[in-house]
């Protein structure tokens, strides 16, 4: 067998692995992931201006100074050039000063947050335009998109028209995952009780798919959901075809479908509870549970004292074990003052206030029975306070000596 066909067949496993790659980041759709595509490509060539030159001068000096090579000029004494450190340390100082005003302007012009000013390099966003707002979820292990302009929701299939601005909002139910549309933008975190967005534009119609670059858990290899862009007219349709489906987003239907579950299929939901999102976010879906504005709202003026004794499990977001597994911890009660130092200042400020101002109402829990606790204070000596019967904190308790 001729030698030159024995380099080709050695050539062939190279170029079937090869033929398994996909150049999605190198030809992007978005007008955002292409310029990210173009500043990955400049720090490319830019740190090549290096490591090429390197690599050659190596082999080069490997080859010149060989033993072999009696011709080469020998100087044992050699230790300074100032030209070549002038070389060695210029250039890759140049270099650096490219990067970082790169990596500078890149940071701000193509931050996630940030509205989109243009829609391509040759068009600016026209006056009145507004963007197109998707509400994105990561659930284990699939993708919730939601639409509040059109009413509809989605499970694992994302559509937007061409030349229109999209603005992401992202969070997550439970462990954080990572939103990436290659096509689209670039890659931004999802993560359970906090926002993030991404702002982004698609350019040209497209069908691709995105996923989570962030792994969360056995089901992480199969979060695909598909992507496209498409003409106004094509996405009036898919809306109209998610219309038609018969299937709400209640708060019911989503509690049921945050359940971890892998291979999903595509779903559509007819409509959406318009605070379904506020309530993922807030982490208060399921009924009974206070949403964490509130906590915080209550929690920046101090608490509410004596006054606020309740069942904590609303405040619990356990979604899991308070959903009938063994796991399941029994409700428990909370009461504050916790302090000697605390009950003391109470003390001292009940025993200025007027008569009648303490209301006789019980403090109640969440339904359980009452029992009747006498605790002493220095506006009188014995007043009756009703707590639950329950074996928790049972509340302010006289300070010990010890």
């Amino acid at each position: 067998m001729p030698l030159r066909r024995i380099k080709l067949i050695a050539w062939l496993p190279l170029a079937l692995a090869l033929g398994g790659c996909n150049f999605v980041v190198l030809d992007p759709t978005g007008d955002i992931a292409a310029q990210q595509r173009d500043l990955l490509l400049v720090s490319t060539l830019l740190m090549l201006l290096i490591i090429l030159p390197v690599m050659g001068l190596t082999i080069f000096f490997a080859w010149k100074y060989r033993a072999s090579n009696t011709a080469a000029p020998y100087d044992p004494e050699w230790s300074h050039s100032t030209q070549m450190e002038l070389i060695i340390w210029s250039a890759p100082l140049l270099i650096i000063i490219c990067l970082g005003a790169l990596t500078w302007m890149g940071t701000h012009l193509l931050d996630p947050y940030r509205p989109l000013d243009r829609l391509s390099a040759e068009e600016p966003v026209p006056d009145g335009v507004t963007p197109l707002d998707v509400e994105v979820v990561a659930l284990d292990w699939k993708w919730l998109f939601i639409y509040p302009e059109q009413g509809i929701a989605t499970v694992n299939d994302l559509a937007a028209p061409v030349g229109r601005p999209l603005r992401f909002r992202i969070t997550a139910s439970s462990v954080m995952n990572a939103f990436y549309v290659p096509t689209l933008a670039g890659m931004i975190y999802a993560m359970p009780s906090m926002r993030t967005e991404l702002h982004a534009v698609a350019n040209s119609p497209v069908d691709s798919r995105g996923f989570s670059s962030n792994y969360s858990g056995a089901g992480f290899s199969q979060m695909y959901f598909r992507f496209r862009a498409l003409p106004e007219a094509d996405f009036q349709n898919w809306v109209a075809e998610a219309k038609a489906s018969d299937a709400p987003l209640t708060r019911a239907a989503y509690l049921d479908l945050e359940r971890p579950s892998e291979n999903v299929p595509v779903r559509r939901y007819s409509t959406v509870d318009a605070t379904l999102f506020d309530a993922i976010l807030n982490l208060c879906v399921e009924p009974g549970k206070m949403c964490m504005s509130d906590m915080m709202a209550i929690d920046a003026k101090g608490g509410l004292g004596l006054e606020s004794v309740g069942n904590v499990l609303p405040l619990t977001y356990d979604k899991h074990a308070r959903r009938g597994t063994v796991f399941g911890g029994a409700p428990s009660y909370v009461v504050g003052i916790c302090t000697p130092e605390e009950l003391s200042t109470a003390l001292t400020l009940s025993a200025g206030a007027p008569a009648g101002a303490r209301s006789a109402e019980p403090v109640r829990g969440a339904g359980l029975p009452f029992r009747t606790l006498t605790l002493p204070t220095s506006a009188s000596p014995l007043v009756p306070i009703s707590l639950p019967a329950s074996g928790a904190l049972a509340g302010p308790r006289r300070p010990s000596n010890s």
